[in-house]
């Protein structure tokens, strides 16, 4: 029994062995890969690679699970026809080519990178149906003739390594009774441990690692491509959908139309104000009371957020980009939407960006972001990484995992009077943000709030109500501050949730939030604006605001040039495309006007009016026509920043 037992132990000896080899090839190939574009990335040292191998285990673990597990299964398959010769043959072939495929991946990417400045991602399968595939691959191999040489010898070490762990593998029937048993085990925990490694991690507040991910270990997007590998990028993004290129419009005419290219000048020096940016997990707009004061007799759940509100610059019809947190911080800190996917999880989320963070670096400002879950949760750390926000708090960084509330992180009330006292550490001028996260089903109060908060129709409202308290508390810190007065501060939800009133039950009230801009050094900044806006407006408005000179890229509107704003948002294939007082619907394949409506006199949005309307259409489709003409072909050819 014991010598049975131990024959079983030594198969799953044998595989661990063989995906070790497959970890060693790929650090080997991520050295190369660095070697030869090393003119990509003049400011990687070699110390720094070894950070990005660190990181890049993490990654490579994924891609390596993606490609074997269904050899891992049959290689543990709990019955006896595993030992057949023919059986161990064919997983044995099932192995090397789908490693071998592997190596071919990575090395082919050493060369095409310089094309593409990024790893390959899914949309390039839309080459396959090239009629001239055949004859780009002979070229190929031509001009990098040694990569395939280092293939084809990577390859024989694969398979002499797999024939030397297989040595010690009984080829025979193991006999007894406890094969089945100690098999079958070994087969779940091989499942659960690849689950896992595919994840990335195996947490209730952990997203699945994706490509951005990878910006948690880099300085600079671009070199997210080091730490990343080929057969992940490609399986995480095969299954999403790849944009194609767009041509409504030639070039000259698409950029007098619309264009996201902002070139700020002005006479004003730069006021270095700090800038503060709460996100605020699921504040919608109907929460409020100050945003529905035509609603009689409704008081709603943030009396605090009502009284800053009334002494701020305040944007009544202001909508959400998407549905989703990680839809929210590339909308608000990069003036990114997130169309048809979001933007961190699609194939072009290593595009080169210019995020708030970034552009007020160059201007001498400390960026920071904090956010109360256990660091990585939402990736949340990468993305704001990549939005220019050198400085991450969470969960870590706090440090008192006793005030955890069991679900999400740290209570808005603990972690916001925690940012409160590093913002009192930081040197001026400083751009931060937070999201909030106490207003996040199961919307359970923190110990102690439990009969404090009485709540409303919703279960959501009396987590709202804690929420507002929490921000309550954090001005009134801020409030005693040095720094406060030099601050212009930003109030804006995530995402809308429950909803209850009927006036929010219709596709634009399921994404009408509050943008609040409050700046107590300026009093006379006082105003209940009707003026169409959107998270993406807020990167560009905020720029206008402290008198920013230089070149970017936002979607967003400008307030100074954008004279008649739009607001974009996508959901179930449709285009929501809002101008003046419309709201059309667009779907693009087959193309189709789904409907129009004046939301401001239809405000449920009951009457199509497009039949009527020709000439308004004729006004609003060109614009949204350019609009996706310039998101799609920039997020494809990574052209989401300007060259200085």
């Amino acid at each position: 029994m014991k010598k049975n037992v131990k024959n079983l132990l030594s198969e799953l000896g044998s595989a661990i062995l063989k995906l070790a080899f497959l970890l060693v090839v790929y650090q080997f190939l991520r050295w190369i890969f660095f070697f030869y574009n090393h003119k990509q990335f003049p400011e990687v040292n070699i110390w720094q690679m070894f950070g990005f191998m660190k990181g890049g285990l993490r990654f490579d673990l994924t891609g390596i699970l993606y490609l074997n597990l269904l050899f891992l299964l049959l290689y543990f398959f709990p019955l006896k026809i595993r030992y057949n010769p023919n059986y161990r043959k064919f997983i044995f072939w099932l192995f090397i080519v789908f490693n071998s495929l592997g190596f071919l991946m990575n090395i082919g990417d050493i060369f095409y990178f310089p094309y593409v400045l990024k790893r390959s991602t899914g949309d390039i399968l839309m080459f396959a149906g090239e009629s001239n595939i055949g004859l780009l691959i002979i070229q190929f191999i031509k001009d990098f003739w040694w990569g395939v040489l280092l293939w084809i010898f990577l390859t024989y070490l694969l398979v002499k390594w797999y024939q030397w762990t297989e040595k010690k593998i009984v080829e025979k029937p193991i006999t007894g009774w406890q094969f089945y048993p100690v098999s079958l085990l070994i087969l779940l925990l091989i499942l659960y441990f690849s689950i896992v490694g595919i994840r990335g991690g195996f947490t209730r507040t952990t997203r699945p690692i994706n490509i951005n991910n990878a910006a948690a270990y880099t300085q600079k997007p671009l070199e997210m491509a080091i730490v990343l590998n080929t057969p992940f990028t490609f399986f995480r993004t095969v299954t999403k959908k790849g944009f194609k290129k767009v041509h409504y419009f030639d070039e000259q005419e698409v950029e007098k139309i619309y264009t996201p290219v902002k070139h700020y000048r002005d006479s004003i020096p730069l006021q270095k104000k700090n800038l503060v940016i709460i996100i605020v997990e699921s504040l919608a707009k109907e929460y409020t009371g100050f945003f529905n004061k035509n609603i009689k007799n409704y008081k709603g759940y943030t009396p605090f957020l009502d009284s800053l509100a009334s002494v701020s610059h305040s944007f009544v019809n202001a909508h959400a980009n998407g549905r989703k947190s990680i839809d929210a911080i590339p909308s608000v800190l990069t003036s990114i939407p997130s169309i048809i996917q979001p933007f961190v999880l699609s194939p072009y989320a290593t595009d080169k960006i210019n995020g708030l963070g970034t552009l007020l670096k160059q201007k001498g400002y400390k960026t920071a972001f904090f956010h109360g879950a256990p660091n990585g949760s939402m990736g949340f750390d990468a993305i704001t990484k990549m939005a220019g926000f050198d400085e991450y708090y969470g969960m870590n960084e706090y440090g008192k995992k006793e005030d955890f509330d069991g679900y999400w992180g740290i209570p808005d009330n603990k972690f916001l009077a925690y940012m409160a006292q590093q913002l009192d550490t930081f040197k001026q001028p400083f751009a931060a943000s937070v999201f909030t996260l106490s207003s996040h089903h199961p919307f359970k109060l923190p110990k102690g709030y439990e009969n404090k908060f009485k709540g409303g129709k919703l279960p959501i409202h009396k987590v709202i109500q804690y929420m507002d308290f929490s921000l309550k508390n954090f001005f009134k810190h801020a409030s005693r501050s040095p720094w406060f007065k030099n601050t212009i501060f930003v109030i804006t939800a995530d995402h809308c949730n429950q909803t209850y009133l009927p006036e929010y039950n219709s596709l634009k009230g399921r994404y009408d939030i509050p943008i609040i801009i409050y700046e107590p050094g300026n009093p006379k900044n006082i105003k209940l604006d009707s003026t169409l806006t959107q998270q993406i407006d807020i990167m560009p408005r905020l720029l206008r605001k402290i008198h920013y000179t230089g070149d970017f890229i936002a979607f967003g509107n400008d307030p100074k040039s954008d004279k008649k704003p739009i607001v974009v948002n996508y959901n179930n294939d449709t285009w929501h495309f809002y101008r003046g007082d419309y709201l059309m619907l667009f779907q693009e394949e087959p193309e189709k006007i789904v409907a129009l409506y004046n939301y401001k006199n239809d405000p449920l949005l009951h009457k199509d009016i497009q039949s009527d309307n020709k000439l308004i259409i004729n006004q609003i489709l060109p614009i949204l026509k350019a609009y996706i003409q310039q998101y799609k072909n920039r997020l494809l050819q990574n052209k989401l920043t300007i060259k200085q």
